[in-house]
């Protein structure tokens, strides 16, 4: 039985809509990176915007659509007859599907000629999982390297993901844990005996602003932060930063002064892109970053001289 559940996350099984191999930039060494569906938080910036929602979803690049109807005929919720794309007018040549009732079954992404259907999300289990995972161990030993957990937030999963990462240490694979740290603490405190760094994601200090641009406040987020630090984890702070977001001295310095005493083991400054807005018509939502742009490469080399004067390691990048 799962315990720690999180607003009915976790279980014997978890929704996974990506396993990225060779990875160089989420943890020591070459990863696979394990994308688990899932955040408390819906940042305004999210370049993975199918992470959010636990659930599996449809995901319909309308430019591949042929409108040749076979979706609608296939469908067993009748959720293709929804709205007709452009230039279609006969009956039953509905492309974008009625997400009201679409159930992500994948019955229109198996008839799909084109590959306009996709689905985003696909069940594993524990050791279906390892079985993945256990693919890359000759790139982990030759580049101490090891497997990410991400998201979406990993740790919503806390069932499964502890037995993962328990697993791994079993195994002596290496674990990381990219986070948003918008969880309960206890459980950070279920894992950390089997991870080995945490990638903790750290956006800005003020609450309403953070609410403002991710859904919900940083108490949380802030706190544990701390508490992890104490415990002696090893930690990876990430920063994104994001021109009239964060990147103002003001916001750098209210981060620098928190971080004032915690022990971090590496500070990474991570430039925001706009490469995942072409995902949001795809899912059926409006991207809402198009006003962030990424910080001057002059104001990056002046925030990264700050952190390494309090005498933080910086990197830029993940």
């Amino acid at each position: 039985m799962n315990t720690g559940m999180m607003n009915g996350f976790g279980g014997p099984s978890v929704t996974v809509f990506n396993i990225q191999r060779f990875c160089l930039h989420d943890g020591p060494g070459i990863r696979v990176t394990v994308f688990l569906k899932g955040c408390p938080l819906s940042c305004t910036w999210c370049h993975n915007p199918e992470s959010q929602r636990p659930e599996k979803e449809l995901l319909f690049d309308a430019g591949k659509c042929k409108a040749c109807g076979l979706c609608a005929a296939a469908c067993p919720f009748d959720a293709m007859n929804s709205r007709a794309l452009p230039g279609m007018s006969l009956p039953g040549q509905m492309g974008e599907p009625d997400r009201s009732t679409c159930t992500a079954c994948g019955a229109c992404v198996a008839v799909c000629p084109t590959g306009a259907r996709e689905i985003a999300g696909r069940e594993y289990t524990v050791a279906q999982l390892m079985a993945e995972i256990e693919k890359d161990r000759p790139f982990f030993e030759e580049s101490s390297g090891g497997v990410t957990f991400s998201g979406g937030e990993p740790l919503l999963h806390i069932g499964f993901v502890e037995e993962a990462v328990r697993r791994c240490r079993e195994r002596g694979i290496s674990v990381a844990i990219d986070t948003c740290g918008a969880v309960p603490y206890d459980y950070f405190q279920r894992v950390l005996p089997y991870t080995n760094v945490f990638l903790y994601d750290l956006k800005m200090m003020n609450s309403a602003d953070h609410k403002k641009y991710t859904g919900t406040g940083n108490e949380t987020i802030l706190g544990n932060l701390r508490r992890l630090a104490e415990d002696g984890a090893r930690i990876y702070l990430r920063l994104p930063l994001i021109e009239g977001v964060n990147t103002d001295e003001q916001a750098i310095m209210g981060i620098l002064e928190y971080l004032d005493g915690l022990t971090v083991d590496r500070v990474n400054l991570m430039q925001y892109h706009d490469l995942g807005k072409g995902k949001y018509p795809r899912i059926g939502r409006e991207y809402g970053g198009q006003v962030f742009r990424p910080v001057r490469e002059e104001r990056l080399a002046q925030i990264a001289g700050a952190f390494e004067q309090k005498g933080f390691r910086v990197r830029t990048g993940g």
